[in-house]
């Protein structure tokens, strides 16, 4: 039976995306790039960092180069290190008007940007009894995956290095486990920083990838935003297509049974 990624669709917060590939709004040279390396990357979900971006539209904004009616706008709270942080800076994309969803960050060591997840937990609960719907960033830690879903979160959002490294995941094993442990959809974010980081962590299983430096700062972002769209793809129906058992030693292609000696 064929697949096909047409029909396979990624489900959050009730509302359904043909895209698995979700794009961050930072650290391009200039917003008309990044207009044109969002598009071609053909995503539905952008992310925008609430804390670096002008709310009140006085001057010139990234704001105004996404269009809220072809994409979802996901704020974050990058740059927030407490939960109260967090927290506000939730509210306040709200009543900016740009969501009532959240992919929540609360860092918790400045050199590694290491999740805070004592606080990530804290402020989780705090929002979804607010009435957000909460993505949370988090480490590659299991049990903590749980109880961000036991606490509400939409989603879990595993790092799989740390942000703008550029390393691809370090941790299969634990992302794997966490698929294991969880209900909700798992989406890879941080440390992607090139098509096959992509790809690896939709073959794992995984339902989504976020990403922002991998394209941004690549070379020529608008040719990396089209290979991450197509190795996410590829990696989403590599999973379902189903790959072969790894072996030691090698098996013919050709099986010699039933062949005249």
């Amino acid at each position: 039976m064929a697949h096909s990624t047409e029909d396979d669709k990624l489900v959050l917060g009730g509302r359904t995306f043909k895209s698995r590939l979700l794009v961050g709004t930072g650290k391009y040279s200039s917003f008309p790039l990044m207009k044109e390396a969002i598009s071609k990357s053909e995503t539905e979900i952008v992310t925008v960092a609430v804390r670096r971006v002008n709310l009140d539209r006085s001057s010139e904004s990234l704001l105004d180069y996404v269009d809220p009616e072809r994409f979802a706008i996901l704020p974050n709270t990058a740059g927030c290190y407490t939960e109260e942080d967090a927290v506000r800076t939730a509210h306040l994309a709200r009543e900016a008007g740009l969501s009532d969803w959240v992919k929540l960050e609360v860092i918790g060591d400045e050199k590694t940007l290491f999740p805070d997840t004592e606080a990530l937990l804290a402020a989780t609960k705090r929002l979804v009894k607010d009435g957000f719907l909460v993505l949370p960033y988090t480490n590659d830690d299991p049990v903590m995956a749980r109880k961000l879903e036991d606490a509400g979160a939409a989603a879990v959002m595993p790092l799989g290095a740390p942000i703008g490294s550029g390393m691809g995941l370090q941790n299969p094993a634990n992302i794997r486990i966490i698929l294991e442990s969880v209900s909700v959809p798992v989406i890879v974010d941080a440390g992607v920083g090139t098509a096959s980081d992509a790809s690896i962590a939709m073959e794992l299983g995984c339902d989504a990838v976020l990403m922002n430096t991998g394209i941004a700062g690549a070379q020529d972002p608008v040719a990396m935003a089209e290979a991450m769209k197509l190795a996410v793809r590829a990696g989403r129906m590599a999973y379902k297509a189903g790959r072969i058992p790894r072996k030691l030693y090698a098996t013919a292609s050709s099986p010699v049974e039933g062949i005249s000696r």
